[in-house]
């Protein structure tokens, strides 16, 4: 019988040791302390990771490779309202709470990342958290987002608890933000290699002050090998220099159609590129919910220049939301004091929500290390060593 002792961590730091940027990646722009979605100010991040059981698939005992990811815009204490909009690149997803954000151009409460089967779960969780916060309205619809770990986990075990979520909650905080295989993004696969959470942040200067960027992705899209580029650099020497495979030929793999045994060359690769990604994007800019409607659309470009298509099959949908404004966001009352960044000078933060996206997915891989899950199936780890010798060969002086 499969050992189902569930090991839960609640990370928030220290940082993986090395980021993209540690092997040379040059990526442009000007990133906040951190480099992280908590560069905004007043924005917290908190995770809880379930990892547990090896071996063959057995549902409701593992393998468990899943958690939950809760990001909280002015942070646990705070039960003031942002401007936000959402938008789906591919809709084969899950994010509640955005028909009531399209008629508002508000959002309440946090917003939740986990596996698919779970959302629903960490939804109710979510609305109870708002309760006993006394968050102000009859009732509440909070956003839940997920991405697909049923290759990796036990999905429909239904693991992930809504003490899972409520921890998360709990134990959200700003500064360092862990990335890799943790939270929501315990299980996920990526461009072909381990993924799951990463971040990224952009400062951008404007007459009228600096704002910051923040981007966090839970990264699960194109798993077979979608890295075309990273930075403007070619990365085809990548390509296949390890494969996901099912490590134990006594194991029948729920995926071994199309995902090959350690020891075969090649599968038939159908279905290899479906997946998702969920991308959260916060900034501090005074931006009104139809320019955040502008925004949030941008990440779709970064996803572009890595050399994602967005298949059939991928849930890519991102929300974005701003900080400012605090405190005078009423729906009771006229909100005296609003600004306005001008519509014409919006280009810099697009570009700069690009710039983050494509860091924080990059980020997520360099994380993200090597991991077995059900049925023994084995994602690699982005070959971090190859990157800095290619990123070192594409180096100008």
């Amino acid at each position: 019988m499969l050992v189902a002792t569930v090991i839960t961590f609640f990370v928030v730091s220290p940082l993986h040791a090395q980021r993209a940027r540690d092997l040379g990646v040059p990526f442009p722009g000007v990133p906040g302390p951190h480099n992280a979605i908590t560069d905004v100010a007043g924005v917290e991040v908190g995770h809880t990771t379930l990892i547990s059981g090896e071996g063959r698939l057995v549902r409701g005992k593992g393998p468990v490779r899943t958690g939950v990811t809760a990001i909280l815009p002015r942070g646990k204490d705070s039960t003031s309202p942002v401007f936000a909009s959402w938008f789906t690149l591919n809709a084969s997803g899950e994010m509640t709470g955005t028909t009531w954000l399209d008629e508002r151009g508000l959002l309440d409460g946090p917003i939740m990342i986990t596996n698919t089967h779970s959302v629903g779960i960490v939804r109710d969780a979510a609305v109870e958290w708002m309760v006993d916060k006394d968050w102000q309205a009859l009732w509440h619809a909070p956003v839940a987002a997920e991405t697909y770990d049923g290759a990796m986990n036990d999905i429909n075990g239904f693991h992930v608890r809504k003490e899972h979520a409520l921890a998360a909650l709990a134990k959200a905080s700003s500064g360092p933000v862990t990335e890799g295989a943790v939270g929501g993004g315990t299980g996920m696969w990526c461009n072909g290699y381990k993924g799951g959470i990463g971040t990224a942040s952009r400062r951008i200067e404007f007459p009228q002050g600096v704002y910051t960027i923040g981007v966090l992705v839970q990264c699960n899209y194109g798993r077979g090998h979608a890295l075309k580029t990273i930075a403007g650099v070619p990365v085809h020497k990548i390509q296949g220099v390890d494969k996901p495979c099912y490590t134990d030929r006594n194991i029948k793999g729920q995926f071994s159609d199309f995902i090959p045994y350690c020891d075969e060359e090649k599968a038939s690769g159908e279905r290899a590129n479906d997946g998702s990604i969920i991308i959260v994007v916060a900034t501090d800019a005074p931006l009104l919910p139809h320019q955040l409607h502008r925004l949030v659309k941008r990440p779709s470009l970064a996803l572009g220049r890595l050399g994602a298509t967005s298949s059939d099959g991928s849930g890519d949908i991102f929300i974005a939301f701003s900080t400012a404004h605090d405190g005078i966001l009423s729906e009771d009352e006229t909100s005296a004091g609003l600004s306005m960044h001008p519509n014409n000078d919006l280009t810099k933060l697009f570009l700069g929500t690009i710039e983050a996206t494509e860091e924080a997915i990059i980020n997520a891989l360099v994380a993200a290390e090597t991991m077995v899950g059900a049925d023994g199936l084995r994602l690699p780890e982005l070959p971090e060593d190859l990157l800095r010798q290619i990123m070192q060969e594409h180096a100008i002086d």
